[in-house]
C-alpha cells in the first residue's frame, strides 16, 4: 500500500524526490486553458462570467447580479442551523479570532537626535476576494480561515466566491460567511472567478488581493493574476508529514495519515520514523481500519500514488528528512516533542505530540489551516492578519537631518550616474 524507504540507502536521495514530485507536469495543458478564461473575462466581462458559470459551474442566469447571493439566504442559513452545530461554529470562530489577534501588527516610529522622524505605517487592504472550494465538497472551515485574519486586520470589503455546481451554495459555507461578517458572497468558481476578483466587471467590483485554496486551475489563475492583484500563495496538494518514535500509538497515526490522503488522489502522507517496529504496527493499522473509511477508495490511491513508511536512523534524522520535504503539516508524534520543536526550521505547522492532532488545525483549535504546501514552507507563511495589512515606510527629516544626510545622497547618486538624484540631495542641504 504505502511505499516503504530508508533513509540510509544510497539510492534515497532520488526516491524521495520523486515521491516529492507534485504533478507540475501536467502545467502546461492547464496553463493553456487558465489563459483563455483569463484573456476572455478581462475582456468581456460580465458575458464570459455568463458563458463559464453556465459551462462550468452548470448555473444558468440571466445577468452576473444574479450569481450573487443575498444575504438573507445568509441569515436564514445561520437561522436553519441546529444548535450544535452553531456551537461548534461559534467556538470555532471565537479560538480563530482569538489566534488572529495576537498577529496584528501595529504602526511604529522614532524620532531621532536631531528631531527626525522614521517609522513605518500599518493599514488594512481595502478589498478581498477569498475563495472557498465547493466542487466536490463545501468548507465553511475555509470560510473561517480566510475571513477572520481579514477582518480581523480591518479589511473594508471581503467578497466570498465559492462554486455550487447547479447554483445551490452549501448552506453551512452560507452560515460561516454570515458569522465572519463577509459583505459579498457570489456563486462561481473556478479560474473565470479568479478573473472576475482580479479585473472586476460591469457588475462584480475587482478586489486587491485574493487568498484561499483550490483545485490545479484555480491556483494557475492566482499564479496568473499576480501583479494585477496579489495572492496569498500557491497552494497544491495537502500533505503531513509524522515523525513518531517507538512509543506513538500507531492506529492514531493512521488516523492522521487518512485525513490527508482522504482528500483527494494527490495529498501526501509520510511517516518518519527512528523504528522498524512503529513502521510495521502503523502499516498493520492502516491494513485494518482503511476498510471502514467511507471515502477508502481515494485514501487508498493516494497512499499508493503519493504514501511512503521511511526508516530514518534516529529522530535528528528523521528531523532532516522532514526539513527537506518541508512539509504543510507536521506532527511531532514523539515523548518529548518540546526538545524537537528548534530543530525544525521548515513546516507550515508543527503538531506537538499524539493529541494534537492537525485535524484539530483545520477546523477549531485557532492556527490558520491556509498553510504553504509543495515545499514552499521553505520561504512561505501560514496565513494570517499580516496578510491583509500593509506597510508603508514613514520619513520625516529634520532641517538638520536633511543636511546631515545631503552629501552622502549626493555622493551615492552622483556614483550611480542619477545627477537630479544628486541635485535633490544637494538643495536640500542648503547648498542650492
Amino acid at each position: 500500500m504505502m511505499k516503504r524507504l530508508y533513509s540510509e540507502d544510497r539510492h534515497f536521495s532520488a526516491r524521495l524526490d520523486a515521491l516529492l514530485a507534485s504533478g507540475e507536469e501536467n502545467r502546461d495543458a492547464v496553463s493553456r486553458t487558465v489563459a483563455d478564461i483569463i484573456a476572455r473575462v478581462r475582456d468581456e466581462g460580465d458575458a464570459a462570467v455568463l458563458h463559464y458559470a453556465a459551462t462550468l459551474d452548470r448555473t444558468r442566469v440571466a445577468a452576473v447580479a444574479d450569481l450573487e447571493v443575498a444575504k438573507k439566504a445568509w441569515q436564514a442559513a445561520w437561522n436553519g442551523l441546529d444548535e450544535t452545530t452553531r456551537f461548534a461554529l461559534q467556538t470555532a470562530h471565537e479560538r480563530i479570532v482569538a489566534y488572529a489577534e495576537h498577529q496584528k501588527l501595529a504602526s511604529w516610529s522614532f524620532r531621532e537626535a536631531d528631531g527626525s522622524l522614521l517609522g513605518q505605517r500599518i493599514t488594512a487592504l481595502e478589498s478581498v476576494g477569498i475563495y472557498v472550494p465547493g466542487g466536490k465538497a463545501a468548507y465553511p472551515s475555509s470560510v473561517l480561515m480566510n475571513a477572520v485574519p481579514a477582518k480581523v486586520a480591518g479589511v473594508a470589503r471581503i467578497v466570498m466566491v465559492m462554486p455550487t455546481p447547479g447554483g445551490t451554495p452549501n448552506s453551512l459555507a452560507l452560515a460561516a460567511a454570515h458569522l465572519c461578517g463577509v459583505d459579498e458572497v457570489w456563486r462561481i468558481g473556478g479560474a473565470h472567478a479568479i478573473a472576475a476578483l482580479a479585473y472586476g466587471t460591469r457588475t462584480l467590483a475587482p478586489v486587491d488581493k485574493i487568498t484561499g485554496p483550490g483545485n490545479a486551475y484555480v491556483a494557475e489563475a492566482k499564479r496568473s493574476v499576480f501583479g494585477q492583484v496579489g495572492i496569498d500563495m500557491i497552494a497544491g496538494p495537502s500533505e503531513v508529514v509524522v515523525i513518531a518514535d517507538g512509543k506513538a500509538d500507531p492506529r492514531w497515526i493512521a488516523a492522521d495519515l487518512f485525513a490527508q490522503a482522504e482528500h483527494d488522489e494527490m495529498a501526501q502522507s509520510i511517516l518518519l520514523t527512528d523504528s522498524r517496529e512503529q513502521g510495521d504496527a502503523v502499516l498493520a493499522a492502516v491494513a485494518e481500519l482503511l476498510p471502514g473509511q467511507p471515502r477508502r477508495a481515494v485514501i487508498a490511491a493516494s497512499l499508493r500514488n503519493r504514501g511512503a513508511v521511511i526508516r530514518c536512523a534516529d529522530l535528528d534524522d528523521c528531523l532532516r528528512v522532514a526539513n527537506r520535504i518541508a512539509p504543510e503539516h507536521l506532527e511531532l508524534m514523539v515523548e518529548h516533542p518540546e526538545a524537537l520543536i528548534d530543530k525544525v526550521r521548515h513546516a507550515g505547522a508543527v503538531f506537538l505530540a499524539g493529541h494534537s492532532s492537525e485535524v484539530f488545525g483545520d477546523y477549531c483549535a485557532g492556527p490558520n489551516h491556509v498553510l504553504p504546501t509543495s515545499r514552499t514552507a521553505r520561504f512561505s507563511s501560514p496565513l494570517g492578519v499580516y496578510d491583509f495589512q500593509k506597510r508603508t515606510s514613514v520619513l520625516g527629516l529634520s532641517p538638520a537631518g536633511a543636511r546631515a544626510l545631503s552629501p552622502l545622497a549626493e555622493l551615492l547618486a552622483r556614483e550611480e550616474g542619477l545627477h537630479a538624484h544628486a541635485l535633490s540631495a544637494r538643495v536640500r542641504g542648503g547648498h542650492e
